[in-house]
């Protein structure tokens, strides 16, 4: 009898990642990303002075917010009449990966947004990050998430990075409420926003060539658009943090 593919059994499951821009540095570094290159916290995204403490051009956007009614409820809408996404190979246009790791939602936007955008210009071509990426574009979303389940590379990265966060990490097995999506910027000038969750990527816009994923145009299509959903809803959790990866300060 043919093996049921990991990507259906649905058993593994990882330390939850810590929101820090410390620990998801050392992971993406570990994996094969240059250090040119670091996340960094964004405290503010309508004050211009905080925000031009982060260096730019960023390469990519990861927002992390608690799941609740509101955004479940709008998500399941959003995809309902949604086909699957069956994309593969050199022509895409954003490598998109299923996710099927129980509280790898912190990988999978890491993930995302190395593989994305000009973000990927700066991964070592001998490391494990660009073997995986190597192994995985050609391939189909569910073949793509076997892949990453499959890694042990993978895995080892992200089990050494979630002991170096500043609290005592939770079991594998928790039930873990935050959740990350990724904003990145397609060779084409979209905005796309990456889950694993969703049935496929999203594209939320067209930003001009010389607008990043922290641009004004960037953040009303993504990070604004979701705040003012949340909003609107009334009673919303709105508790959210932004991590940005960008030029390293070193």
């Amino acid at each position: 009898m043919a093996l049921e593919p990991l990507s259906r059994q649905g058993k593994k499951s990882f330390i939850p990642l810590e929101n820090n821009p410390e620990v998801m540095s050392a992971l993406v570094h570990k994996l094969g990303l240059s250090k040119k290159l670091d996340f960094h916290d964004v405290f503010s995204i309508d004050e211009p002075e905080l925000l031009s403490f982060v260096p730019r051009p960023a390469h990519a956007l990861l927002l992390i917010f608690p799941v609740n009614e509101t955004y479940e409820k709008f998500r399941i809408e959003e995809d309902k009449d949604r086909p699957e996404y069956e994309g593969s190979g050199s022509g895409e246009e954003v490598v998109w990966y299923k996710q099927t790791i129980s509280n790898a939602c912190g990988l999978m936007g890491l993930l995302h947004g190395v593989s994305n955008g000009t973000a990927r210009e700066h991964i070592d071509p001998d490391s494990n990050l660009a073997q995986l990426l190597r192994e995985a574009i050609p391939l189909k979303p569910t073949e793509r998430a076997d892949l990453l389940y499959e890694s042990d590379a993978l895995e080892a990265a992200h089990q050494e990075a979630g002991a170096r966060g500043d609290t005592a990490a939770p079991a594998a097995e928790a039930d873990v409420d935050l959740h990350y999506v990724c904003f990145v910027k397609s060779k084409n000038n979209n905005l796309w926003e990456m889950d694993g969750r969703r049935k496929g990527p999203l594209n939320r816009g067209q930003l001009a060539a010389d607008q990043d994923v922290l641009s004004d145009k960037a953040l009303d299509l993504g990070v604004r658009s979701f705040l003012k959903r949340e909003a609107a809803a009334g009673g919303g959790d709105l508790r959210f943090s932004l991590i940005v990866l960008a030029e390293s300060f070193d």
